[in-house]
């Protein structure tokens, strides 16, 4: 009895991560608002009656893929902070974290990208929180730190949102990054040109980018060091 019960409920976490890769794939080309049911399941091969076994509606599904999308990042995230202090070793480890991820999951990066601040409520409030949990995260992982001596609590979750946006807007421009490359790649392949110089391409402009994000994180560190020298006033 309990060998069937198991391979039931595989069977359902197979179906159920069938319909979140099809809702993921059909995502690269349209908003969730957009999104039909019939259109998820014929993509994952299932009746749309099963949908319902594992989602109330798109939105419910929605959730789910913000979860998949960003759930697995808090652990990597606590484990990088407590491994590394302040300065260059954090910078570099920070910013190769968020380029590694935009590489293994850019469909993942998009849906989020998109729908942050797109047209269902129940999926932006989904990534708000999340976000704002990451800014919890990171806030308390500074607080332990000796830079924080002085700080109030409201000034060290500042800072930790602070990283949290710079994630996303790195994220971002990574995504775009990737995806002006491979634009222009189909534009020269169509146009029956060669390949040459696109990979160096691809290679200067995701340097650029990483480049950028580390000095933009460096002038923050530089900023907490001497937040405290600011009149009190500033730190209200």
């Amino acid at each position: 009895m309990s060998h069937t019960v198991g391979a039931r409920q595989a069977q359902k976490q197979r179906t159920r991560q069938a319909l979140l890769d099809a809702a993921l794939r059909l995502l690269e080309e349209q908003s969730l608002s957009s999104l039909g049911l019939r259109e998820v399941t014929r993509a994952a091969g299932v009746a749309p009656t099963a949908f319902y076994r594992h989602f109330r509606d798109t939105a419910d599904l929605g959730v789910a893929l913000v979860e998949e999308a960003l759930g697995s990042l808090h652990t990597t995230l606590a484990a990088m902070l407590a491994a590394t202090g302040d300065g260059e070793e954090r910078i570099a480890a920070a910013v190769e974290l968020i380029a590694s991820y935009v590489r293994e999951h850019p469909a993942h990066v998009r849906f989020i990208a998109r729908e942050r601040h797109g047209g269902v409520r129940a999926v932006r409030e989904a990534i708000g929180g999340q976000l704002a949990l990451f800014a919890r995260e990171v806030a308390a992982q500074f607080a332990k730190e000796p830079e924080a001596a002085g700080w109030s609590a409201d000034d060290v979750l500042m800072l930790a949102r602070m990283y949290v946006d710079h994630m996303v807007m790195t994220a971002s421009a990574l995504l775009e990054t990737y995806a002006g490359t491979e634009a222009a790649a189909h534009t020269s392949a169509g146009a029956g040109t060669g390949a040459e110089g696109e990979g160096e391409q691809e290679v200067r402009e995701v340097r650029e980018v990483i480049d950028t994000a580390r000095r933009q994180l460096r002038l923050v560190g530089l900023g907490r060091q001497h937040w405290l020298d600011a009149p009190p006033s500033t730190h209200q």
